[in-house]
């Protein structure tokens, strides 16, 4: 399954369980890969009117503990996201004061289960100051 895709193929099917997973759990998906020059937003949610920021990161086996997909959104990953979160709250939502926050969703393949493993992490951006 994940073994013969490259980085991009893997990329899009992490972003498509991501997805799935947040509408089962009453997400409302309003964008996806909003892009600007400094950084992109993976998918754009709403969710009891709070507006919420995703990276989707996925790996495709589990390897130590010291390299699971969310480690690679470090601090200075983050303040991109913030930054390019707060040009679509201005642009794409008309400038709206609303409730927001950045999640991280991170998935790690399994392919000789042919599963997937996926860890919601919320609110991450509160730690970044």
């Amino acid at each position: 399954m994940t073994s013969t895709m490259d980085t991009s193929q893997l990329g899009y099917l992490a972003e498509n369980i991501a997805g799935r997973y947040l509408q089962s759990k009453g997400y409302e998906i309003i964008d996806r890969n909003y892009r600007r020059p400094w950084g992109e937003i993976d998918i754009v949610a709403r969710k009891d009117g709070v507006i919420v920021f995703i990276e989707v990161k996925a790996n495709r086996r589990l390897f130590t503990s010291d390299f699971r997909p969310e480690v690679r959104v470090n601090p200075e990953k983050v303040r991109k996201i913030i930054k390019t979160a707060a040009l679509y709250l201005k642009h794409d939502l008309g400038g709206k004061d609303c409730e927001w926050q950045v999640d991280v969703i991170s998935i790690t393949f399994d392919p000789s289960a042919q599963k997937a493993k996926l860890n919601h992490f919320k609110n991450v951006a509160a730690d970044v100051s």
